[in-house]
């Protein structure tokens, strides 16, 4: 893959957050970038602070025709990490879950908004989680510690997910490198606006039922 097909990590970043994202992109000229996608998106739905979309873009302006592959390996690896996270929260509250909870959503403020969108929408509102911005780490931690329903949570997870890598991928596949300067700098807000129509939506079906 070509240098400036690359995504770039933020001039903001820290120095740590930034080698992990050089190295996260890194496995986009590695053979076994596909291997690493999936293990980047496991981890991610848990602990590890780079989001899979970055090497999803990369995989994807490297050789567009695999989008579908890749989105499909992205979503079956934090779908099962998500899975993992729940669990970390059931299991390890005390030990490892509220250190995760505390060290990504130190206020608490994410936390609040997920256990709100559950009460009012249910599983609605676990699908919105999954495809909005927030950290889906803190979302699955969060999730296994209140000990929501794991079926669900799974099922909004293939669905929420799913719908954001396959997104991406065929952004990248429609548009190619010429769309990657919008990916970079809006493609967060345009899944956070779509949550927030989701919402809408259901708020609107709710009060005419």
């Amino acid at each position: 893959m070509s240098e400036d097909l690359a995504p770039t990590a933020p001039e903001t970043r820290p120095g740590l957050i930034r080698r992990l994202y050089a190295w996260t992109i890194s496995w986009a000229d590695r053979p076994g970038g596909s291997w690493a996608l999936f293990a980047i998106a496991f981890a991610e739905s848990s602990f590890f602070p780079i989001p899979p979309d970055v090497l999803l873009l990369a995989l994807c302006f490297g050789a567009r025709k695999k989008w579908a592959r890749y989105a499909l390996i992205c979503t079956a690896g934090s779908v099962v990490g998500g899975i993992a996270g729940w669990l970390i929260g059931w299991g390890l509250r005390e030990s490892v879950a509220l250190p995760l909870l505390n060290a990504f959503d130190s206020s608490g403020a994410v936390r609040s908004q997920i256990e709100g969108w559950y009460e009012a929408y249910g599983f609605w509102g676990i699908l919105i989680a999954a495809i909005t911005p927030i950290p889906y780490k803190v979302f699955t931690v969060f999730s296994g510690m209140m000990t929501y329903n794991l079926p669900m949570l799974i099922l909004a997870s293939i669905l929420g997910r799913g719908f954001r890598f396959f997104v991406v991928a065929g952004i990248i596949r429609l548009f190619g490198p010429k769309v990657r300067p919008f990916i970079e700098k809006h493609l967060e807000w345009c899944f956070l606006a779509f949550g927030v129509l989701v919402v809408v939506g259901i708020v609107a079906l709710k009060f005419f039922h």
